[in-house]
């Protein structure tokens, strides 16, 4: 089954705990501090790997962790790091934000990769809270939470030539007798309802990536029809084959319709260079229309061939000309800049109270992250997260918000006792 949109979660892995140790040694009665740092938790990273061409792995996992850190051990000692996660996608997986729909990245070339969650980074061992005033610190921090996203993932396909026209105009044939692609061929509309590949040989050194993409009728850039899924597939093409119905009650009407509506659906989509071909020429029907067809579209200024694909005559030159424009054509990232990502950047020392029928909450993700790092069991870290909560001025906007002595202070997953 052809698959080309899916949603999946993924999640870096965490940063591993410090570690509050001390150094022992025979002879050595006040070793001074030696906990290691925690590992890094792993990334979540989408790769690019050339050999798939649809999303269908991700129909039986829509979940991927990342591992994490490990701990810090005695002696300066540093947890190991984590493994990345490698996910592999097909060429043309361009990535959202699924609860924003924001647009990450847009993956093209094999081998190329896209970090989308970033591990958390491994909490500091009591070795970096030594001070002049402090040499038997009994500090250190968890290790950072890594990142949680649900992704929307769509395909794009990548080919250098698309066959588009109305259903029933024989695109799958054509794409059958120009590679050696097997698609489902029969004589009524939709029999395509997922793209076909195929890749044609125009010489000895030459072969070009064809796409048959499935028919499309008046109303698919507002999703009727199969239209609204496949459209997009058209972006990734340069060059298109516009294949016309020789039997069709009104040919130019239908080659003026899906010109409307990729315009609709891309404004780029009609200006992609075309090459228009009217096809089913071994139907005598076919060949009295023809002078009258080719006058018709000479007065709107369109250039236009007449072939056969299930008699296999014109296709061979319907190629080359296909293939002359291609070669005329610029690549597609000059014709289609990748889109700009921005993403707001955050300020650790914005936050937001607000009252609750059992206490206060704060509202901030980096004092929630905070608050994750700290061993609460360890009284040293929580003197240390207490100057940070004043220095910031939540202690002062409590105050501010009607806290008293006694009451209930959420951060994240944890209840806190509000104290002057």
């Amino acid at each position: 089954m052809f698959i080309d949109q899916v949603e999946i979660e993924v999640q870096s892995g965490r940063g591993g705990n410090g570690m509050v140790h001390f150094h022992r040694e025979k002879y050595v009665t006040k070793g001074g501090p030696d906990g290691g740092d925690g590992g890094r938790g792993g990334d979540v990273i989408l790769e690019v790997r050339p050999t798939l061409n649809t999303l269908a792995a991700f129909r039986h996992t829509i979940r991927y962790v990342a591992e994490d850190g490990k701990g810090g051990g005695t002696n300066n000692k540093a947890g190991k790091s984590a493994e990345n996660l490698i996910v592999q996608v097909p060429p043309g997986t361009v990535i959202y934000d699924a609860a924003s729909g924001g647009l990450l990245g847009d993956l093209t070339a094999p081998g190329q990769r896209l970090t989308v969650c970033k591990g958390g980074r491994g909490g500091r061992g009591n070795t970096h809270f030594k001070s002049s005033i402090n040499q038997t610190p009994r500090t250190a921090e968890n290790g950072e939470p890594g990142e949680e996203k649900r992704l929307r993932l769509e395909l794009k396909l990548i080919a250098d030539i698309g066959i588009v026209g109305v259903p029933n105009a024989g695109k799958s044939t054509l794409l059958s007798v120009l590679t050696n692609a097997r698609p489902k061929i029969a004589a009524y509309p939709f029999t395509t309802l997922e793209p076909n590949l195929g890749v044609a040989e125009v010489d000895a050194n030459t072969t070009v990536v064809l796409a048959d993409i499935p028919g499309l009728i008046e109303g698919a850039s507002q999703g009727a029809g199969l239209g609204f899924d496949f459209l997009r597939h058209v972006q990734r093409t340069r060059v298109l084959i516009h294949l016309i119905d020789g039997l069709s009650p009104d040919p130019f009407a239908d080659y003026a319709q899906t010109n409307a509506e990729m315009a609709l659906f891309d404004p780029r989509l009609g200006q992609k260079p075309q090459v228009v071909a009217v096809n089913k020429s071994d139907q005598p029907e076919v060949q009295e229309r023809w002078t009258e067809l080719k006058k018709q579209f000479k007065k709107k200024k369109v250039d236009v061939v007449i072939i056969s694909a299930m008699a296999r005559t014109g296709v061979r030159e319907l190629l080359l000309k296909a293939a002359e424009r291609l070669a005329e054509t610029p690549p597609l990232e000059d014709v289609t800049p990748e889109l700009p990502v921005y993403r707001p950047v955050e300020d650790p020392r914005e936050f937001k109270i607000t009252r609750e029928p059992d206490g206060f909450r704060v509202h901030s993700k980096a004092i929630e992250r905070a608050a994750l790092m700290t061993p609460w069991n360890q009284d040293g870290s929580v003197r240390r997260f207490q100057r940070m909560m004043e220095k910031l001025g939540v202690d002062k906007a409590l105050r501010e918000a009607g806290a008293q002595e006694g009451d209930t202070v959420f951060i994240g997953e944890f209840e806190l006792e509000y104290q002057e």
